[in-house]
């Protein structure tokens, strides 16, 4: 008679499944990675993935989700280090999940569910780039269209990848603007 496998508990499977379809999200990019690949990855059957998400949008939800909680541990970590050095980690972060980026921008069209993951997790972030605007003396009628202009140039860091010290310098320009509220940028002659 075979052996029955020792009960694992739901909350330490589920935890097997995210590890292993975070590792395929990350390294072969969600469209490429079936349910079935998840499950070989996990030592599961695909049923059994199931169990535990309705479907392949609610488990990359709940990859984000871990993603999301372990890097909000780190990032603590950091305590009051200068903010360009905070948002340039923050960068760093981003580019090695730069797969699950882009998933996200391009599922959040196709999904309410990821919209929804994608939008609280903007609103997270904004928050806190706002909150720190605010604490640097950053003038308050600018903050909002501040903290937009900070998440563009973070987002475009992503998609054109540049040297950490070409990042650092774009960062550095970015947050003297933001502390002044003016910038040289006004005194260009039009091209036009």
């Amino acid at each position: 008679m075979p052996r029955n496998r020792t009960p694992v508990d739901r909350t330490e499977k589920r935890a097997e499944i995210v590890t292993a379809a975070t590792t395929l999200f990350v390294d072969d990019g969600y469209d490429n990675t079936t349910m079935g690949k998840i499950a070989a990855a996990a030592g599961v059957t695909a049923n059994t993935i199931y169990w535990y998400f309705r479907d392949k949008d609610q488990l990359l939800i709940g990859v984000l989700d871990d993603i999301h909680a372990e890097t909000l541990t780190r990032f603590a970590a950091l305590g009051e280090q200068p903010l360009g050095d905070r948002i340039l980690w923050a960068v760093r972060e981003l580019t090695r999940y730069h797969r699950l980026v882009d998933t996200v921008h391009v599922r959040k069209a196709l999904s309410p569910e990821i919209d929804d993951w994608h939008s609280g997790f903007h609103s997270t972030w904004e928050g806190w780039i706002a909150s720190n605007l605010t604490h640097s003396g950053s003038p308050s009628a600018d903050i909002e269209a501040m903290t937009r202009v900070i998440v563009f140039v973070i987002e475009s860091m992503l998609t054109h990848p540049n040297t950490e010290q070409q990042n650092r310098a774009t960062v550095d320009v970015l947050l003297r603007i933001t502390k002044t509220g003016s910038t040289t940028f006004a005194t260009f002659p039009d091209p036009f």
